[in-house]
C-alpha cells in the first residue's frame, strides 16, 4: 500500500478511528483468519517468526556488503546506516511490547531522533543483529494468550506482532539488497525471493488491514475508482482484492467471485502478476514493468502516490 517512495513498514498509531473505511473479510475471518479466495494458504505465527529469523539475517548480510554508507534507492535520503537504525529500533520497540505486554499506546521517539543516534559505525551491525535475535527469542516465547497493544485486527496479540514484523524486516530487507545492487528487486542480488505464500500474506496485511485503517484514520483524498489486484503464479495459487474509492468512502475487500464484481462494477485498472512482485510494486519497491496491466494504470499510480505508511 505505499505509493510514496517514503521508509515503509513503520506502524501509524495515535488518535482513535474516524471511521470512513469499510474492511470486508471473508465469513468468520479477521486479518489473519486466511485469505478466503486464496489457494495459498494462510502463514502462521510459527511461519511469520521463521520468515522474521531469516528476513532479518538476510538484511544484515545484505547491509555488510552494501556498507554503511551505500545510498537506499527507496528510501531517498537515507544511506545503509540509516536504514539499520530504523529497524533495529523497530525491533526493540515491538520486542517491548511483547515483553512488557503493554496495554496501551507507549510513546517512542521520532525517526529523526532515532537517525541521529543510536551506535557507532563499529557497534551498528552488531547492535541490529543483537535487536533482531532478541525479538525472534521474545515472540518465540510468548504464549497464545498473551495480550498488548496492537493496531491491527489479528486472531492474537503475538500473531499481530510476528506478521508485522515479518513484513516489516522482510521489505527492508530488499531496501539493504537494493543498495548493495543499486538496482533491482528481491532475487537479483544475493538475497532469496520472497516464497508466494509469505508474498500473498503481505499483499492481504496491506490490503486489508493497512489501506482500511489508513483512511479510518484519516480522510482519504486519494484517487475515486476501483482497483483490483490479482495474484498468479500459476499452478501453484490465485489471490484478489479489491479496493473501491469514492466519495469519501474506501472499502477493501477479498475478491471472492462475481458477487463482488457486480456489487462495485468493473475495475477501473486491473493488476496481474506473481504475488511476490504486486507485494513489492504495492510496499513501492519496484514499478509496474512486466506486471499485466488493464485498464487505465493512471489509476494505481495515483493510488500509490496517496497511500503510505510511515513511522509518525
Amino acid at each position: 500500500m505505499v505509493a510514496k517512495p517514503e521508509p515503509a513498514g513503520k506502524p501509524w498509531a495515535g488518535p482513535a478511528d474516524r471511521g470512513c473505511t469499510t474492511v470486508r473479510a471473508g465469513p468468520g475471518q479477521g486479518m489473519l483468519g486466511g485469505m478466503d479466495t486464496a489457494e495459498y494458504g494462510p502463514c502462521d505465527t510459527a511461519d511469520h517468526i521463521a520468515c522474521l529469523r531469516s528476513e532479518g539475517e538476510l538484511l544484515a548480510g545484505e547491509a555488510e556488503r552494501a556498507g554503511l554508507d551505500a545510498p537506499v534507492p527507496a528510501c531517498p535520503g537515507w544511506c545503509v546506516r540509516d536504514l539499520l537504525k530504523h529497524v533495529g529500533y523497530v525491533h526493540r520497540w515491538a520486542a517491548g511490547y511483547v515483553r512488557e505486554q503493554h496495554a496501551g499506546w507507549v510513546d517512542r521517539a521520532s525517526e529523526a531522533a532515532i537517525l541521529a543516534g543510536g551506535p557507532g559505525d563499529d557497534e551498528l551491525p552488531g547492535w541490529f543483529r543483537e535487536g533482531h535475535a532478541s525479538l525472534v527469542r521474545v515472540l518465540e516465547a510468548a504464549g497464545p494468550d498473551m495480550t498488548c497493544w496492537t493496531f491491527l485486527d489479528a486472531p492474537s496479540s503475538v500473531a499481530f506482532w510476528a506478521r508485522r514484523q515479518a513484513h516489516e524486516t522482510a521489505i527492508h530487507r530488499v531496501d539493504a539488497e537494493q543498495a548493495a545492487a543499486g538496482v533491482g528487486t528481491a532475487g537479483t542480488a544475493d538475497g532469496a525471493p520472497f516464497a508466494p505464500r509469505f508474498a500473498a500474506d503481505g499483499i492481504d496485511e496491506l490490503i486489508m488491514g493497512f489501506v482500511g485503517l489508513y483512511a479510518k484514520r484519516g480522510s482519504w483524498d486519494g484517487p475515486a475508482g476501483i482497483l483490483a489486484f490479482h495474484a498468479d503464479d500459476g499452478a501453484d495459487a490465485t489471490a484478489d482484492w479489491r479496493v473501491v474509492a469514492g466519495q469519501g468512502r474506501l472499502t477493501v475487500a477479498r475478491q471472492t467471485g462475481p458477487a463482488d464484481r457486480d456489487a462495485t462494477g468493473p475495475a477501473g485498472c486491473d493488476v496481474t502478476g506473481p504475488a511476490a512482485d504486486l507485494y513489492l510494486l504495492l510496499w513501492n519497491r519496484r514499478g509496474i514493468d512486466g506486471l499485466r496491466i488493464r485498464g487505465d494504470g493512471g489509476l494505481v499510480a495515483d493510488f500509490r502516490r496517496h497511500v503510505a505508511v510511515t513511522w509518525r
